[in-house]
């Protein structure tokens, strides 16, 4: 499949300056697709593009960006099988898993904007005076690999229904999809100018957007690392920054804990092949269950299946691409190196399977927190293990890490649960499996960036808001 052009100015366009590039397909390790990686001169294209259209999109009423946004849902959930398909092939999703979790993340993060549109007032009295929220302007929205349209339409939607205008670069790695979704945009009937996408990497697209001056904010979910440079690249022109970072996050299972708290928080860190910024990856068990948990997590790893993504059913499929497989390795190997104990999988592909970037399902238990894997987000399939003896050792343990994105806790005790919640150092907690409705804020605390993304606090991020004082108002 050739994808070479980007969408700008409502219409396909051909790079300034070729750059194949081919897209691989992690279960394969053949190209499945070739795309342009853009260069300067097609970054800039596209945000005058999105800058000339921002005075009149910006002025619309949000009953016309309503309605759109409603004939983009609708175009979204008739094309599930070729989404599906796109992000099976780009980033390895199993096909099954595609066109569920990772489908459905995307449709409703649309769904709740919309939902959040219809009664969001976008001018409030207050006493004498009076708030207005005013879209912020251009927004560069610079998306990650590993949920692609989760990632996309939770910025995307709200950008948009706020009446801003958008300059989309997806991952180089997972473009398919985006492409799709830029289809399905035109088809809806969004203006030319008010939706662009042009892909690249983040060297040289990506570095542009995020410093360009004609871009009012960017939107950046990704690495800690990167997040760090895009700020500081930012800076220059004071430009807002939303950042959706790395996550290390703690599963806090206590010792009147049921044994399928345990089976789950195994597979909440599977899942998505590990490669999940909220993922729990790493359980902290108190002492008097540690032993009874890392048997539990060793025949749930071992009984775990990993295979193509292109095979239907629930398996773990693939990593994204070879630097990331080693990567994985490399921190596997680390663990093993600095004695914690490997309880299951290990370096290497899971027998029979020679080709495609697989990983073994990995637990280890009597981990430390200072150990590599336990510091670091390792984004694969990889369990470390960590006992506690009291409460407050489990919150500190759980605290003691540089990124602050999800926690997790497994108690009966409520108000135990209710008093852990409050001291994590986290954006989100989850209580028992109990999971966060698409009406809550995504996003952390520390390295796990800042900002909030979903529902009315995703809208708000694209807003500015103006007091006005006097003056006759309609109505009052």
């Amino acid at each position: 499949m050739n994808h070479r052009q980007f969408y700008i100015d409502g219409a396909w366009v051909s790079p300034s300056n070729p750059n194949d590039f081919a897209v691989i397909d992690p279960s394969t390790e053949l190209a499945c697709a070739t795309i342009s990686l853009g260069g300067v001169e097609d970054a800039d294209r596209a945000v005058r593009a999105a800058r000339k259209a921002f005075d009149s999109w910006s002025t619309t009423t949000s009953e016309t960006r309503l309605a759109l946004l409603e004939k983009l849902r609708d175009l979204y959930l008739s094309h599930r099988d070729d989404f599906a398909g796109a992000m099976s092939q780009e980033m390895g999703a199993p096909i099954d898993f595609a066109g569920s979790a990772q489908f459905e993340s995307g449709s409703s993060h649309l769904e709740e904007t919309i939902r959040v549109l219809r009664s969001f007032e976008f001018e409030s009295i207050r006493g004498k005076d009076r708030l207005l929220y005013q879209p912020i302007g251009v927004a560069a929205l610079i998306t990650p690999w590993n949920w692609p349209m989760n990632q996309v339409l939770i910025k995307v939607a709200p950008a948009l229904a706020a009446g801003c205008t958008v300059v989309l670069k997806p991952s180089e790695l997972a473009p398919l999809s985006s492409m799709l979704l830029a289809e399905l945009i035109h088809k809806a009937g969004f203006p030319p100018g008010v939706f662009n996408l042009v892909n690249g990497d983040g060297v040289c697209v990506g570095a542009r957007l995020t410093a360009h001056p004609d871009v009012d904010m960017v939107s950046f979910t990704g690495s800690t690392r990167a997040g760090v440079l895009i700020s500081k690249a930012a800076a220059e022109t004071v430009k807002r920054v939303s950042l959706e970072l790395g996550g290390k996050g703690a599963n806090i299972v206590f010792d009147d804990a049921p044994d399928d708290a345990l089976v789950d928080g195994v597979l909440g860190c599977f899942g998505n092949a590990g490669q999940s910024c909220d993922a729990p990856t790493r359980m902290l068990v108190a002492r008097s269950r540690y032993d009874q948990a890392v048997e539990i997590a060793k025949q749930v790893a071992a009984g775990q299946q990993v295979g193509s993504a292109h095979q239907p059913g629930e398996h773990i499929g693939p990593l994204i691409s070879k630097a990331h497989w080693f990567k994985v390795q490399k921190l596997i190997r680390q663990g093993i190196d600095e004695g914690a104990k490997l309880v299951a999988g290990g370096e290497g592909r899971p027998e029979q399977l020679e080709t495609g970037y697989f990983v073994k399902p990995t637990v280890f238990a009597d981990v430390t927190n200072q150990m590599t894997i336990a510091r670091e987000e390792i984004f694969g399939p990889v369990l470390v293990m960590i006992p506690f003896d009291t409460e407050e050792e489990a919150i500190a343990i759980a605290n003691d890490t540089p990124y602050g994105l999800g926690n997790y806790i497994q108690t009966q005790d409520l108000p135990r649960a209710v008093r852990v919640a409050r001291k994590l150092l986290s954006g989100m907690v989850t209580i028992n499996g109990d999971w966060l409705g698409v009406d809550t804020p995504f996003g952390g605390f520390k390295q796990s960036g800042n900002g909030r993304e979903g529902s009315v606090w995703g809208l708000e991020d694209y807003l500015e808001v103006k007091a006005v004082s006097g003056g006759a108002w309609p109505g009052n």
